[in-house]
């Protein structure tokens, strides 16, 4: 290689750099635009609001219970047979 082409090479490598790092600037955010606004949860608190006795007394029914439908006696059904 010759002294003009190693002073071209490095003259597009840091020409390159130049570039590259102005075009970051533009596409990657500062620290200012990471900034974002958000709502204020209110404090949890220890009260508890009972729940409806219409829907959770002695008397509801009770969803963790095993439900069986049927005897299950037949041991072929789909055989079209019906029982």
């Amino acid at each position: 290689m010759k002294q003009k082409d190693i002073a071209l090479i490095l003259f597009i490598a840091g020409m390159s750099g130049v570039v590259s790092y102005a075009v970051s600037h533009f596409l990657f955010a500062t620290p200012t635009n990471r900034q974002q606004q958000v709502a204020v949860v209110a404090p949890v608190n220890t009260s508890f609001i009972t729940p409806d006795a219409k829907y959770f007394n002695n008397q509801s029914i009770d969803p963790s219970k095993l439900i069986v439908v049927g005897g299950g006696n037949n041991s072929n059904p789909f055989n079209g047979s019906g029982q």
